[in-house]
């Protein structure tokens, strides 16, 4: 295993693979690194090097009960990037993991991004507010919470049904789908997971989508029950200076799994696309 101490003394689990430019994966709420296997291995047989890690609290990094923001998680990737020495890095992050790309590009990069992919991803602020009156309630969050600190094994499970879509007419339910997001999210800390709920719904992320200046893809499912689209990714493109937006019609918010071979054609497009 090949881990990373913080400076807070935080030890965080990374995977380090292969040779040439540089890609990053950032995963979602409350999964690991291991969500990113579909992308893993397309970009290694395609000669590029692929770092993903597991975020604090999550997969097999330490089991930390403190500051589970979107703030922290960018610092700490920051960490292993400047650790592994990482240049012209393509940072790729679905939900949760996209706010942590953006707020890392815009406020810890120091030039050492190149590009960025949002897929499913939380920007620029979830939650429902004045502000953002046609956000998520926060019900639903507080929902999540219950059931999080309440029913965390059950609700891990049914939680994958409305994230891979199977909860539609005429789904293709794979169990081994929902036993291997069961599996990653049990591995982790149920405190990381509470706390995780406030950073990935209340983070206004709008002024880092504004500051980036970097080529930024954003990829979105027309059908994402967990982030729904008008409120994340058409927002988003709206206010990145060199945003690129694609939809997918049906797709869900866990396409990076379901749909991956469109999903990793478009990325790698976008990737080798000459700015």
């Amino acid at each position: 295993m090949s881990t990373l101490k913080l400076k807070d003394g935080t030890e965080i689990f990374y995977k380090d693979q292969g040779e040439g430019p540089v890609l990053m994966f950032h995963h979602g709420w409350p999964l690991s690194s291991d969500d990113w296997d579909a992308q893993v291995i397309f970009f290694l047989q395609r000669g590029y090097r692929v770092v993903a890690h597991d975020r604090r609290g999550h997969g097999r990094s330490s089991q930390n009960i403190y500051n589970h923001t979107i703030e922290q998680y960018a610092s700490d990737a920051a960490e292993l990037v400047e650790f592994l020495d990482l240049k012209d890095v393509v940072h790729i992050g679905h939900s949760t993991g996209g706010g942590e790309v953006i707020r890392y590009v815009n406020k810890y990069a120091n030039g050492r991004a190149k590009k960025a992919v949002l897929i499913s991803a939380i920007p620029p602020v979830m939650v429902q507010s004045e502000n953002n009156p046609d956000g998520v309630p926060m019900s639903v969050f507080d929902g999540i919470r219950d059931q999080t600190l309440n029913n965390r094994n059950q609700f891990y499970y049914d939680l994958t049904f409305p994230f891979y879509g199977y909860n539609r007419e005429g789904a293709d339910v794979k169990d081994g789908v929902q036993r291997n997001w069961w599996r990653q999210g049990m591995m982790g800390g149920i405190v990381a997971h509470y706390d995780g709920i406030k950073a990935f719904s209340e983070t206004d992320l709008t002024e880092d989508l504004k500051a980036v200046d970097i080529p930024v893809l954003v990829l979105h499912g027309e059908d994402d029950q967990i982030v729904p689209i008008e409120n994340s990714a058409i927002k988003s493109a709206k206010l990145l200076k060199n945003g690129q937006l694609i939809t997918y019609p049906g797709f869900p918010h866990g396409m990076p799994t379901t749909e991956h071979q469109t999903i990793n054609k478009d990325i790698l497009e976008f990737i080798e696309k000459e700015e």
